[in-house]
């Protein structure tokens, strides 16, 4: 199976989150840093890679991602959705 990513604006990454299946996933990439988020049936998975090192969050909403992601989502960073 071939997937293709796509770049998305700030402004749309809360949409994409609300409508996000269980086979698709967002990436954002900074310096050091990237966040992998994931919804299972019931909840958001969001793994935070630091330096080769994963932490695992869950939420349960797409409000509650987006309010995690604010320490995230720099200037510079860039969203792509797979």
């Amino acid at each position: 199976m071939i997937y293709q990513e796509k770049a998305i604006q700030k402004e749309n990454l809360e949409k994409f989150l609300h409508t996000l299946d269980s086979d698709e996933g967002v990436r954002i990439d900074n310096e050091s840093d990237h966040v992998f988020i994931n919804k299972a049936s019931k909840r958001y998975c969001i793994n935070v890679s630091v330096d080769n090192k994963d932490e695992f969050i869950y939420k349960n909403s797409a409000d509650e991602v987006m309010g995690f992601l604010k320490n995230y989502l720099k200037q510079t960073t860039k969203i792509v959705t797979y």
